[in-house]
């Protein structure tokens, strides 16, 4: 079991660090912060991999148990009572990540910063896994008839038909019901997240510019949390973009193709940052997330895979005071000096997969 405070992990690449810490981050929101596929994650040969942790809190022990099976349903349980969907596991563990791959928060495409709302979404309120799986189930659905509608067309075919059309009318329903409760979280979450955000930043960045975070969605500007209203906005938008969603065979316009846009003073991240504004950007939106949850009561474990080495000696040590005053934080790295001296927690060695405690 890991100590309170920092625990420092090292072993040289490939001997398994990050595939400790990637467990847990698994388990917090049944992704991995590394790759996007589950097959990865499984020894090659078998057929499964299985994550077990023993997690306390307030003296309560709960038992966390999740078999992650690719290609099929994962399958989950909490204190060897068996749970009908895996996503019901998200919340007995709550962890923040940070590593090199978290540059394409800020540079990479908006897929990235939707996961990182909805992950975030789901640590709070675990009924918003539900949500996301309700919207992308209707998403998939969607997708199918468009695509029918769309092949008829190009085959030369008479296009979708009045039963269709119909069809398509009630999934149009789903999806606006759906969507709009995913973007009322989606939204509430970043009026909570704008302030620790900004925060975090201006003591990484010693305050040089003030970043800011806005939604960016098809249904425009000026979106509130009000789910009644956006589910309007979004059964108006999905029938003025039906032509062109039938002639495309895809779904246009829903929170699946919106973004989370950062602004850094009064120029966007993307495309201005130089590399350290990049660093400091993705650093905040990683530590904002942990003083948020922290904020609600429940302190998440901060994870910091790999990342001092990749950072100047400002943001190594203002990274450092984060992890030092968190209440457990687990830094993997392959040179033990590229962790500043000032956390002097537990030490452990990796070495081909086996971990050992040395001091």
């Amino acid at each position: 079991m890991f100590d309170e405070g920092p625990s420092i992990l090292v072993g040289p690449n490939g001997h398994g660090k990050t595939n400790l810490v990637e467990s847990l981050v698994y388990l917090a929101n049944l992704r991995s912060h590394r790759v996007s596929s589950d097959a990865p994650l499984v020894r090659q040969g078998c057929e499964q991999a299985v994550v077990r942790a023993e997690i306390l809190h307030d003296s309560r022990r709960l038992l966390a148990e999740l078999a992650i099976v690719p290609g099929k349903s994962n399958k989950a349980r909490l204190n060897r009572t068996d749970l009908k969907r895996p996503r019901e596991i998200i919340g007995a563990l709550k962890a923040i990540a940070f590593a090199p791959e978290d540059l394409a928060l800020v540079r990479g495409e908006p897929s990235a910063r939707r996961r990182y709302l909805d992950e975030l979404l789901c640590a709070r309120y675990p009924r918003f896994a539900g949500v996301r799986a309700d919207y992308e189930r209707v998403l998939k659905q969607r997708n199918t008839l468009l695509r029918t509608a769309y092949l008829a067309k190009k085959t030369g075919g008479r296009g979708p038909g009045g039963a269709e059309m119909a069809t398509l009318d009630a999934w149009d329903a789903h999806l606006a019901a759906h969507g709009a409760e995913l973007m009322a979280g989606r939204l509430a979450l970043l009026d909570d997240l704008a302030e620790p955000v900004a925060k975090a930043h201006s003591r990484i960045a010693d305050g040089r510019a003030e970043v800011t975070l806005t939604y960016e969605s098809e249904l425009g500007d000026g979106l509130t949390a009000d789910r009644d209203v956006l589910e309007a906005r979004l059964t108006a938008a999905l029938a003025a973009a039906r032509s062109k969603e039938v002639e495309r065979g895809s779904t246009l316009v829903g929170p699946h193709r919106d973004d989370l846009d950062l602004v850094l003073g009064s120029l966007p991240v993307k495309g201005y940052a130089s590399h350290g504004e990049t660093w400091s950007v993705a650093l905040a939106l990683r530590l904002g997330a942990f003083e948020l949850l922290r904020a609600d009561g429940t302190a998440p474990i901060l994870i910091l895979d790999d990342v001092f080495a990749e950072l100047d000696a400002t943001r190594r040590e203002r990274l450092a005071e984060y992890a030092e005053a968190a209440p457990q934080t687990l830094i993997t790295c392959a040179v033990a000096g590229d962790v500043p001296d000032r956390l002097t927690g537990a030490r452990y060695d990796v070495w081909e997969g086996e971990v050992k405690r040395v001091l």
